[in-house]
């Protein structure tokens, strides 16, 4: 009979993530076993190899973003609910510097075909989600063009944020993507106002 398992694939994953933010794409096995505590064979058991660990922490992270962005769909505005929704999407990123760690590690999987490809799905799910909020939205934003441009240009603006941000940082995160997301969403609505 196998021992009931304590250490939780999440908690793994959870300690891949907060090594990847403090080293970047060079961690290794041994550097996440020493965040979650235990032995790197158990890490190395689990996943097999470090791809094998980016690709569970991939298929999570899109699993969290995409809930957490459903939980922003159920605000009471749905535009509120909309921008609140592109808001969370990296909403996790923590310092510039962190940021940079996750992105030189972002860098490094689009040169793998299978972390690639699921880069691809977590983006695919991603703006399914947005769509789906900007058609609840839409009454509202009249301005706005048609649903699926809508979306990619709400992820564009996430995605590119989060990059200039973690390289130019100024402020914290979700303020400054919070900014640029209400200048677009105000056009939509047909009342564009003036700032920085």
């Amino acid at each position: 009979m196998a021992r009931p398992r304590t250490i939780t694939d999440e908690r793994l994953l959870k300690a891949a993530e907060t090594v990847i933010g403090m080293v970047g794409p060079g961690f290794t096995l041994a550097q996440v076993a020493a965040e979650a505590g235990v032995a790197v064979g158990t890490v190395a058991q689990r996943f097999g190899s470090k791809n094998g660990l980016l690709q569970a922490l991939s298929k999570l992270n899109t699993q969290y973003v995409v809930g957490r962005m459903r939980a922003c769909g159920e605000l009471p505005d749905p535009v509120e609910g909309l921008r609140a929704a592109v808001v969370v999407i990296y909403e996790g990123m923590g310092s510039a510097e962190t940021a940079a760690n996750h992105l030189g590690q972002l860098g490094v999987d689009i040169g793998d075909p299978e972390l690639r490809a699921l880069l691809g799905a977590h983006f695919t799910a991603v703006e399914t989600e947005l769509r789906r909020l900007t058609r609840v939205a839409a009454r509202d934003l009249p301005g706005a063009p048609g649903v699926v441009r809508a979306a990619r240009v709400l992820l564009g603006v996430a995605n590119g944020a989060s990059l200039d941000w973690s390289i130019r940082p100024k402020g914290r995160y979700v303020d400054r993507v919070g900014q640029d997301v209400d200048a677009v969403l105000s056009a939509w609505k047909g009342s564009v106002r003036s700032g920085s």
